[in-house]
């Protein structure tokens, strides 16, 4: 099978996992939000009903896009996961009957990249991760896939700060529920100006821009990280939902 007919198939998919990924999530509202954590969300009306979309996750903890899938309801989350979660004993069956698709972190994953791209095209709303790996202590410097796929794609981008995940696991063997927010900030798209390639310099800048938003999403300041100086933020590259 040839890397675009499986990256087709994949896509056309996605309407017959519906119904796995409402019971699932139900399961995570339930099971996760009710029971197991104490989460908060806000700035929800930041997630359009239909655009195509990204939310662009900060990553403190490994039930981070569980959290988005959970927290968002007017429409599916589709994560991207490191390969080695489909593997996983623990992990790997619910992220494969959710859908969800694979990266091979490390390189420059072609097929991860063209099913993002084509999945925001087709009008779905995916969950990236820009740091690539977890930062607990705070923000990392992000990579360019994100600012690629969505330039690609002209993907409306939603700054997703997750805050307080970290103490989970922690916090479960001593029958606490962990205190979790889930903040949805003010959603952009990349300004392009017409072009189809954007140049490594602006792909750059635009990820710089993108964190500066995702830091000022997060409840807790102290968590910004690499882009703790939020002076140094700019908003050439982005263009604001009204």
């Amino acid at each position: 099978m040839t890397l675009s007919h499986s990256v087709q198939e994949y896509v056309a998919r996605q309407p017959a996992l519906a119904w796995r990924r409402k019971l699932l999530r139900g399961l995570i509202r339930t099971l996760g939000f009710r029971v197991l954590w104490n989460v908060e969300i806000t700035g929800l009306e930041n997630i359009p009903d239909h655009e195509p979309a990204i939310i662009m996750m900060n990553h403190i903890s490994a039930i981070d896009p569980v959290l988005c899938m959970g927290a968002v309801t007017n429409r599916f989350v589709i994560p991207m996961t490191k390969v080695e979660n489909m593997n996983n004993p623990v992990v790997g069956p619910f992220v494969r009957w959710w859908g969800a698709y694979s990266v091979n972190r490390g390189e420059i994953d072609r097929k991860a990249l063209t099913n993002s791209i084509e999945l925001i095209k087709s009008g779905q709303l995916i969950l990236i991760a820009p740091e690539g790996t977890r930062h607990p202590q705070g923000l990392g410097e992000a990579k360019d896939g994100l600012a690629f796929v969505a330039t690609k794609a002209n993907a409306v981008i939603i700054p997703t700060a997750i805050s307080g995940a970290i103490s989970w696991s922690h916090d479960l063997f001593r029958f606490k529920r962990t205190r979790i927010n889930v903040n949805f900030g003010r959603p952009f798209r990349f300004k392009t100006g017409g072009q189809s390639r954007v140049q490594r310099e602006a792909l750059a800048q635009m990820s710089h821009e993108a964190m500066y938003q995702l830091a000022l999403a997060l409840h807790d300041d102290t968590r910004r990280g690499f882009y703790q100086d939020i002076s140094l933020a700019t908003t050439e590259h982005l263009d604001f939902l009204s």
